[in-house]
């Protein structure tokens, strides 16, 4: 007889290890669905949350997210076949940024990759990548499977993350640097414990077994009141990571497989990722289309700038000048708290392969029931633009 391991088909989405302690915990009832799973755009309060990952610990459920277990004598030859960034040189223990296109180049999603063993892999990616990753392992011995069910995480993220995690009973994570990862325990339960984050911030993301994820989460719980330990959602996490200048497939640039029309896909070259791709590693899935481009006059690109002004910017064409000709589109925006100012990214046409020297925006806005019209210059910069200076210490200050 046939046994059935997941029931997620019997109830319209998954629910988490820790689904229910945010249900517990929202005011909002705010609940959006991610890779199948349910989730909370806001808990409570999105101010409070995003100021618990600037200035306090932040506690996201990062379940969701695929995870996939890569392993076997080939595993090493695929990832390197697979991915545009070399990562022969990734030791065991180590965490690095990847992404993988299709044979035209175009980006098919990005993620990061951990070396667990000598022939073991965990990729963590935004959209479902199974049949892909299947797929291009063809002729390789490598065993490929979707371990996100298997897999409960939090994104523990903050500058007292690191005290809380250790008041929580963590150990080693003292010498712990980014992009790096250890297996520890707290209170004798095993978890892995990654020094990565989608915010920018002093950060950290726990992995442990599902069964575990109660005991995980009374653990970090149990800091509220030494420490302010805020549950939070998405929608704080997304400004977060905007901050942080991270981008995100099918959401700031549609990727290869979710693009209806061929010119609405977009190149790592395309979406700033240029300096992930190394066209010297011999040969990888896109590499030929890739290397075309490189020595090509870019047409395009996705960038990060300042709006003048405090008007929400919203969806907005930008112009070569006040009044000028149409160059592009703000692609997504948020207001910074920290920052207080304005910030977008947006799409924009290049001119022999350079950036405009003027960029305006016209944001069309309401008050009062009625339509009001502003411009207002930007400012382009290629650094994220909140960088804090306790995110790479080692070992973290303890607040």
């Amino acid at each position: 007889m046939n046994v059935i391991a997941h029931t997620h088909f019997q109830q319209a989405l998954e629910r988490s290890p820790f689904t229910a302690f945010y249900e517990a915990a929202t005011t909002r009832e705010h609940w959006t669905a991610w890779n199948g799973y349910k989730a909370a755009k806001v808990v409570d309060n999105l101010a409070r949350e995003y100021f618990a990952i600037r200035s306090g610990c932040s506690v996201m459920d990062l379940t969701p997210m695929e995870k996939y277990r890569i392993c076997g004598p080939d595993a090493l030859a695929f990832l390197d076949r697979l991915l545009v960034r070399r990562i022969d040189r990734l030791r065991t223990g180590r965490i690095t940024y990847v992404a993988w296109c299709d044979d035209e180049g175009k980006l098919i999603d990005d993620g990061t990759l951990f070396r667990l063993g000598d022939q073991e892999f965990r990729l963590c990616a935004q959209h479902h990548q199974l049949d892909w990753l299947l797929t291009s392992a063809l002729g390789f011995d490598v065993d490929i499977r979707c371990e996100t069910q298997e897999v409960a995480a939090l994104a523990v993220q903050g500058p007292t993350s690191y005290s809380v995690l250790t008041g929580a009973g963590f150990e080693g994570l003292d010498t712990l640097r980014p992009y790096r990862h250890i297996t520890t325990s707290f209170g004798g339960t095993r978890a892995l414990v990654s020094r990565t984050g989608y915010t920018g911030d002093l950060g950290y993301e726990v992995w442990v077994d599902p069964a575990d994820g109660e005991r995980l989460w009374h653990a970090l719980a149990a800091q509220q009141g030494r420490y302010d330990v805020v549950p939070i959602g998405l929608d704080a996490m997304e400004m977060a990571r905007i901050e942080a200048g991270f981008i995100m497939p099918g959401f700031d640039f549609m990727t290869a497989e979710s693009a209806v029309r061929e010119d609405e896909r977009r190149s790592p070259y395309e979406v700033g990722l240029g300096w992930a791709v190394d066209l010297d590693k011999g040969h990888f899935t896109g590499r030929a289309a890739l290397a075309r481009e490189a020595t090509a006059t870019a047409r395009r690109r996705l960038v990060k700038m300042y709006v003048g002004g405090n008007k929400p910017v919203g969806d907005a064409f930008v112009y070569s000048r006040r009044k000028g000709r149409e160059i592009g589109v703000v692609r997504l925006t948020c207001w910074s708290p920290v920052l207080k100012s304005n910030l977008a990214y947006a799409e924009l046409e290049l001119r022999k392969g350079h950036e405009p020297k003027q960029v305006w925006v016209k944001i069309d806005y309401q008050r009062e029931m009625a339509w009001r019209s502003v411009w207002e210059a930007c400012t382009l910069t290629a650094d994220p633009f909140y960088v804090p200076a306790h995110r790479s210490a080692t070992p973290p200050a303890a607040f």
